[in-house]
């Protein structure tokens, strides 16, 4: 009579049985099972967001805001008045709104009695931009570069003083007229009533 062993069976029935189970999986390998492509982009999706907040908000401690840098061309306005030979003409009482951006001039490699080329550049409340120079140099690139295949379109009369309207290769207006020797240049992608603004804030150069 066969031998049984604990709980009735056999040994050779218990063994056929211990054989054929199936092992449960560690802790280890579930953990890898359950590590797909799919949950490791769930699990980055977070951070990825939270670095994009971080460097948003970067930005626009930065900046303040606002992308225009205003700058203070006083300085670059002195410098011209004080080596040209003519009476340097600038901005004055601009409605509130207007910011200058940008400032170029070459008198402060001048001596006195060189020609004298000043450009400066503003940022207008209809947030487009103005140009505005002034130069006794018949070849300075501020004026040549604009002027350059522009056509004729009348004249207007801008606070007493007449300037000549043309309009430029891109399409943008241009007031230009002469003043003791020096030629005025008033551009840009603004409206014609912020150029004749512009224009119409002209006055001499003083501290």
């Amino acid at each position: 009579m066969p031998e049984t062993g604990q709980h009735g069976q056999r040994p050779d029935e218990q063994a056929t049985t211990d054989a054929g189970a199936t092992p449960a999986a560690s802790p280890a390998v579930d953990r890898m099972q359950r590590f797909t492509a799919a949950n490791m982009i769930r699990s980055l999706v977070p951070l990825v967001v939270i670095c994009l907040v971080l460097v948003g908000w970067s930005a626009l401690k930065n900046n303040g805001g606002d992308p225009v840098r205003e700058i203070d061309p006083t300085s670059s306005e002195r410098a011209a008045a004080e080596v040209a030979g003519y009476d340097v003409l600038v901005p004055r009482e601009l409605p509130d709104g207007w910011r200058a951006t940008s400032v170029r001039t070459d008198a402060v490699t001048a001596t006195a009695g060189d020609q004298v080329t000043l450009q400066v550049g503003w940022y207008t409340p209809g947030e487009e931009f103005a140009n505005y120079v002034i130069s006794d140099d018949p070849g300075a690139a501020a004026v040549t570069d604009v002027l350059a295949g522009a056509t004729d379109d009348g004249t207007q009369d801008v606070a007493g003083e007449t300037w000549q309207r043309r309009t430029t290769d891109d399409g943008e207006t241009a007031l230009t007229r002469t003043a003791d020797g020096a030629t005025l240049l008033v551009t840009g992608s603004a409206s014609d009533e912020e150029l004749a603004t512009l224009a119409g804030s002209l006055r001499p150069y003083g501290p």
